[in-house]
């Protein structure tokens, strides 16, 4: 009976949603895809900050971003039927989720020089371990406990010259403090992601993202009136353009990020976010003439290390509980 009243929520074209199947080098090719589009994204948002509020950069990103995922959807046939879905209430819990995640990683790429705003973003991986431990029960052991408290350690390293005496400053430390928070709900996204992917298609997830982000986005207009820093502004061409890129690369590398998890376990996509750091050297060097300083660099290098253990002992563990299944299953020889 149960079968029965599930069925018409799973009914009709095109296949069952939750599609999921294992080609880790496509998973990988499209996380790697991703954080291309991402950074070009990032390099547009740091440019036009100076100019526009985040609130408006914020709006710009989903909006512009809509664009990219509704032709995908048209592409795939599947317009209709990605408005439909049977988790209205997660999808509006991950675009809260991933807008906040937006607004303190936009704040945290404006007041800092991208290699410090990227290395504080790898504190997501750590967060993911202490959230499932606080969040969903699951048990965490003294390994992976160890990897946490180093990885956090290296992020203290990070932090440093933004924190320090001879280095204090109110806007770099406003931008460090922020990136954390941005860290922490970058990792709740995560995993609201990943459920949202065993029953919902991938052109359902991000038209949902970008079309309820969107709307949120606009409560950000009224700070104008509070905060005149924060008033929305009439932007010039070269501006313009420059939103629309944040919007429309913003929206390509999600469709990218949400489809390489329908490829490959997060346990494997995982590692290739540390790609980051590269583009933020390089893009931070060629275009913002930044350096980043030995703490940065030190820091980056003992979180990633962390991150990667993190990711290795949930990829051993995720083997240890398969063959734990496969052994207490009745034979069927």
């Amino acid at each position: 009976m149960a079968i029965k009243r599930l069925t018409p929520h799973l009914a009709g074209p095109p296949a069952p949603t939750g599609m999921t199947r294992q080609a880790p080098m496509i998973g990988i090719s499209l996380k790697l895809a991703s954080t291309l589009a991402f950074f070009v994204m990032v390099t547009a948002l740091k440019i036009a900050a100076d100019r526009v509020p985040i609130g408006e950069l914020v709006f710009a990103r989903n909006f512009f971003g809509l664009f990219p995922v509704l032709i995908m959807v048209g592409l795939r046939r599947e317009l209709a039927l990605a408005f439909k879905t049977v988790n209205p209430g997660r999808h509006l819990t991950r675009a809260a989720v991933g807008l906040t995640a937006m607004v303190c990683g936009f704040t945290s790429f404006h007041l800092l020089p991208l290699p410090d705003a990227t290395a504080l973003g790898f504190a997501t991986p750590l967060m993911v371990v202490v959230f499932a431990f606080f969040l969903l029960g699951e048990p965490v052991r003294i390994y992976r406990w160890s990897a946490v408290i180093v990885g956090f350690l290296g992020i203290l390293v990070v932090l440093s010259p933004h924190l320090g005496e001879t280095h204090f400053d109110n806007d770099t430390t406003v931008g460090a403090i922020v990136g954390l928070i941005g860290a922490c709900f970058a990792a709740l996204a995560m995993i609201t992601v990943r459920k949202l992917c065993e029953t919902e298609r991938t052109s359902t997830i991000v038209t949902w993202f970008s079309g309820a982000a969107t709307v949120m986005a606009l409560l950000t207009l009224p700070l104008g009136w509070v905060l005149p820093g924060q008033a929305w502004v009439m932007p010039d061409l070269e501006t313009g353009l420059l939103l629309v890129a944040v919007g429309l690369f913003g929206g390509i590398g999600q469709i990218l990020l949400t489809q390489s998890y329908r490829f490959a376990e997060a346990s494997t996509i995982a590692p290739f976010d540390y790609v980051n750091m590269l583009w933020a050297i390089l893009i931070g060097w060629v275009v913002f003439a930044e350096v980043p300083v030995a703490e940065v660099i030190a820091g980056s290098v003992i979180v990633i290390a962390a991150g990667v253990f993190v990711i290795y002992r949930e990829h051993r563990l995720g083997l240890d509980r398969t063959k734990d299944r496969r052994a207490s299953s009745p034979s069927k020889s």
